[in-house]
C-alpha cells in the first residue's frame, strides 16, 4: 500500500508540474472556451473610408462691427473628422474643431453612402453630424443638441479626405495676411485742428501685425538663439512658436492662430494635444520663445476691413 501511495503522489506532482508554465496554471478546456467567446473580434468593414476629412464648417453668428453694430453673417471654421473604425452596427471616430476634440459614434448607410454621427452630449458644443460621402468628399450638416448653448446651432460641413503628414519644412505662405484681426485694441490719439489750433483727442482701434520674420525663422529645423529673437514683436514670437504645433496638427482654440495657419494648404488639425510629438530641439525652442514672449511688445497699426 505504501508503494501504491508513493506512486500516486509522484504522478500527481508530475501532473501539477506539467500544468505550470511561466509560473501560471495552464488554462483548462472550459476556461479556454470562455476566453475565446469573450475575445470575439467584430469584423471591420469599409476600411477604404477610414482617415481624416478636413475642410469648412460654417454657420450664421451674430457679429459686432467696429462701430458697435450687430449683424448676422456666416462664420467659417476649419474642422476635421477622423473616421477610425466601421463595423456592421457602428462607426467610431473624433471631431476636431477650435481646439475641441470630441469622440463620436454612429451608423453608416451603405446604399445611401451616408453617416449619422453623434457626439457624446455631455459638452455644450456636442451635436449630430448628418453627412453624405461622395468619392473622397463629405457634405452635410451638424445640429447642436443644446440650441441655446452655442452661437451657431446649425452648421454646414464641406470636407475632403486628406493625409496628415508632419513636415518640419512647412512654413506660412509669403502672401499671408499678417494682421491679427481678432484682438483689436483701443488707443487714444491726438490731433491739432488747423483752424482753431486746438489739440483734440479721439479713440481709434488698432490691430496687431506680424513682421516678415515669421517667414524666416523655423523652430522645427533650426536651433534658435537669443540674438535672433530679442528684437522681434510679440506676435512674431507667438507665430514662430505655434508654427511648431501647427506642423504637428494641433487644433488651436485661439482665433488668432487659427487665422494664420488656416491660410495654408498644409495645416490639418488632428489633435488637441501634440506635446509628446515634439522633437527635443522643438521643445527647447518653444521654451526659449516662451521666455521672450513674456516680455515682448506688440506693433499695432490701423487697418480697414
Amino acid at each position: 500500500m505504501k508503494i501504491l501511495n508513493y506512486t500516486l503522489a509522484s504522478l500527481l506532482a508530475v501532473s501539477l508540474l506539467n500544468c505550470k508554465k511561466d509560473g501560471k496554471i495552464a488554462e483548462t478546456g472550459k476556461d479556454s472556451v470562455i476566453a475565446k467567446k469573450d475575445s470575439v473580434v467584430v469584423p471591420e468593414i469599409y476600411k477604404e473610408y477610414y482617415g481624416i476629412y478636413t475642410g469648412d464648417f460654417a454657420g450664421k453668428e451674430m457679429i459686432t462691427s467696429e462701430d458697435g453694430e450687430q449683424y448676422e453673417d456666416f462664420v467659417n471654421k476649419k474642422i476635421s473628422l477622423k473616421i477610425n473604425r466601421i463595423t456592421k452596427d457602428s462607426v467610431y471616430g473624433q471631431s476636431i474643431v477650435n481646439g475641441n476634440q470630441r469622440p463620436f459614434r454612429g451608423v453608416f448607410n451603405e446604399s445611401m453612402k451616408s453617416f449619422v454621427l453623434d457626439e457624446p452630449g455631455n459638452d455644450k458644443t456636442d451635436g449630430r453630424f448628418e453627412i453624405k460621402l461622395s468619392g473622397d468628399s463629405i457634405t452635410g450638416k451638424w445640429n447642436a443638441f443644446n440650441k441655446t448653448a452655442v452661437k451657431s446651432p446649425l452648421k454646414t460641413i464641406k470636407i475632403s479626405k486628406k493625409e496628415f503628414v508632419y513636415n518640419p519644412n512647412f512654413m506660412l505662405d509669403q502672401d499671408s495676411d499678417l494682421v491679427d484681426w481678432s484682438n483689436p485694441k483701443d488707443f487714444v490719439e491726438k490731433y491739432t485742428d488747423e483752424e482753431t489750433g486746438k489739440t483734440e483727442s479721439y479713440t481709434t482701434s488698432k490691430n496687431r501685425v506680424a513682421s516678415e520674420a515669421i517667414f524666416k525663422l523655423n523652430a522645427s529645423k533650426q536651433k534658435l538663439t537669443e540674438k535672433e529673437l530679442k528684437n522681434l514683436r510679440k506676435l512674431d514670437l507667438e507665430i514662430i512658436k505655434n508654427s511648431v504645433f501647427a506642423r504637428h496638427g494641433y487644433s488651436f482654440k485661439k482665433e488668432t492662430y487659427r487665422h494664420f495657419f488656416e491660410q495654408t494648404d498644409w495645416y490639418i488639425p488632428v489633435s488637441n494635444n501634440v506635446d509628446k510629438e515634439l522633437s527635443p530641439m522643438e521643445k527647447d525652442n518653444v521654451a526659449l520663445l516662451n521666455r521672450f514672449i513674456k516680455y515682448a511688445e506688440d506693433k499695432y497699426d490701423s487697418f480697414g476691413r
